[in-house]
């Protein structure tokens, strides 16, 4: 079947399908009714990548009807996908992603048209194929399509549903929507090759991806049919191994939407890549005395409520590596509640100073407190004093 076909002729779907059954519960819903089923029935998704975060969107998008849904993916099924491609089967493997899926969602719903796109996302190809679509799904694994899929969206003024899953985390947000933030004012520019280990590399929790595939999925239903509230202008986190997630307030940089071409190239530049310091390292640094800088890049009202003894707030919606001086005697540590924007920031400084010694604190203010509760730490500007000293004072804290 040549890229771009239809699986079958395309149709208008029968709203409720099967007799009226089919959407029968989504129908039911109250701000929703046959008004919300009609948009999914209209709507043309785009979805970027047929693999672990791709599969969950694909099955729920399908089940509830979005009427013509875009599969493009160069990529074939293997068995170390399995675990977490649960689309596929042992049989399936050296086949196609994007025509196994588009098979398999076919009987699922028979009322779905699918567009298929056996190949990559490219410069070539991005504006074309995007621009048949209403949004987009990012469920890529590489930073290199989610740079191309923001610019192409960008230009084309439509909205985009990012997902990404690194080990036992997993993050979503909905970019270029209702001039919102892009995935630019995010992240500014792409980290650096190996930076960042992918999934084959980092490893990752076949579940993981199926959850933030699902979050995702009920994005593009929000941003269809209206209902509820996006997460637009946020970064929401989830840490599945403590069970817990966040909200992490994004600022909207005019600059990145005036994005008018793409890029010739979305590569990766090789340099060197940010150290990781652990909290017990960190602990360790206190300890012995040790020269350091430290910069606090949580929000002011986060830095004012509690920080590590010596550490200096420049937030992460206001930073910027030329503001940032950095001594290049003294190791440089980057810290934040749960390391990402430290990780974030430290990748940024290392840009602007290459031969620096920086480093981003693993788990950030969490794990800290979770190995050594608050020492070093000083709550509303006063010192919180080890227990010793605590002892002599009568209880007292200075």
């Amino acid at each position: 079947m040549p890229n771009g076909d239809l699986t079958k002729p395309n149709q208008k779907l029968p709203l409720q399908g099967a007799g009226g059954l089919r959407y029968a519960r989504q129908v039911g819903l109250a701000g929703f009714g046959l008004a919300g089923q009609q948009k999914l029935a209209s709507a043309k998704v785009l979805v970027v990548g047929a693999g672990g975060l791709g599969v969950p969107v694909l099955q729920y998008l399908t089940g509830m009807g979005v009427g013509t849904i875009g599969i493009i993916d160069a990529d074939v099924i293997s068995l170390s996908n399995l675990h977490r491609q649960v689309l596929y089967t042992d049989n399936e493997v050296g086949q196609s992603k994007a025509y196994t899926a588009a098979a398999k969602l076919g009987e699922l719903n028979s009322e779905v048209d699918f567009k298929i796109y056996n190949e990559l996302l490219s410069v070539h190809n991005a504006l074309n194929v995007i621009g048949n679509f209403d949004m987009v799904v990012d469920s890529t694994d590489n930073f290199s399509s989610r740079y191309l899929i923001n610019d192409a969206c960008v230009i084309l003024n439509k909205p985009f549903v990012y997902g990404a899953v690194q080990q036992y985390e997993g993050h979503v947000s909905v970019f270029n929507y209702q001039d919102g933030p892009t995935y630019r004012c995010l992240y500014p520019t792409p980290p650096v090759a190996g930076e960042i280990p992918d999934c084959n590399t980092a490893g990752v929790l076949g579940v993981a991806p199926g959850i933030v595939g699902c979050q995702q999925a009920l994005q593009v239903v929000k941003v269809i049919t209206g209902i509820g509230k996006t997460i637009s202008g946020y970064l929401q986190i989830f840490d599945f191994l403590e069970d817990s997630q966040y909200k992490m307030k994004l600022k909207t940089k005019p600059e990145n939407k005036q994005i008018t071409t793409l890029q010739t190239s979305y590569e990766a530049v090789v340099c060197k890549t940010v150290s990781l310091l652990s909290v017990d390292e960190l602990y360790d640094w206190y300890e012995a005395g040790k020269e350091f800088q430290l910069l606090d890049v949580r929000e002011a009202d986060e830095f004012e409520e509690e920080h590590l003894e010596g550490a200096i707030s420049i937030p992460y919606s206001e930073f910027k590596p030329t503001n940032v001086i950095v001594d290049k005697l003294k190791p440089m540590v980057m810290f934040c509640q749960k390391g990402a924007r430290s990780n974030k920031t430290s990748q940024l400084l290392q840009q602007q100073y290459p031969t620096a010694t920086i480093y981003s604190v693993l788990g950030g203010m969490d794990y800290w407190q979770d190995e050594f509760d608050d020492e070093y730490l000083v709550k509303n500007n006063l010192k919180v004093l080890p227990p010793k000293a605590e002892k002599d004072l009568g209880g007292a804290i200075l």
